[in-house]
């Protein structure tokens, strides 16, 4: 499910806000080169060079075994790739936070076990997502969005971690 209910949503979030087929299309593919065999090349095939490029541009480079530097290296893509790129980049990080925060209120710290690192860490990279995206010009729409729910997320979390009655 989380295969086909993530990019939904991330497209879902940019169909609201207008944005055309191709960059819809490319949000609903956006993990797939990086969780399915399916090449660059054969989304440029199968429906064109701005749908590849976009998909291209939102892939982690998996080649950067450093999760930091890989991260690092993704955001100045997405930045170079352009105003598509970075809606799209932002709706997916949204959409993230929205997942981990609802995850977060079943159970508790134990999420961080599902990460690939740790949950500070993760914060770590979304708030430097924020500050990426927060020096687009445009803005991509969903920023707002994204930085509320994050504070939100530590919300929770600083609610958790109080005694109980305090």
């Amino acid at each position: 499910m989380p295969y086909i209910e993530h990019p939904l949503a991330v497209a879902t979030r940019l169909a609201e806000r207008d944005y055309g087929e191709e960059v819809l299309a490319a949000a609903l593919l956006h993990d797939v080169v990086e969780d399915t065999e399916t090449t660059v090349e054969e989304l440029r095939t199968e429906l064109g060079a701005r749908v590849a490029e976009l998909v291209a541009a939102l892939s982690d480079d998996e080649s950067i075994d450093d999760y930091l530097e890989r991260k690092d290296e993704h955001r100045r893509r997405v930045a170079a790739a352009g105003p598509d790129a970075v809606a799209i980049y932002a709706a997916d990080k949204l959409t993230n936070v929205v997942t981990l925060r609802g995850a977060y209120a079943r159970q508790g710290e134990a999420v961080g076990a599902e990460l690939k690192v740790s949950l500070e860490t993760k914060l770590a990279i979304w708030d430097a997502d924020v500050e990426m995206l927060g020096g687009e010009d445009p803005q991509p729409p969903c920023l707002a969005d994204l930085r509320a729910e994050l504070r939100r997320l530590r919300a929770d979390r600083a609610a958790a971690s109080r005694p109980a009655g305090t």
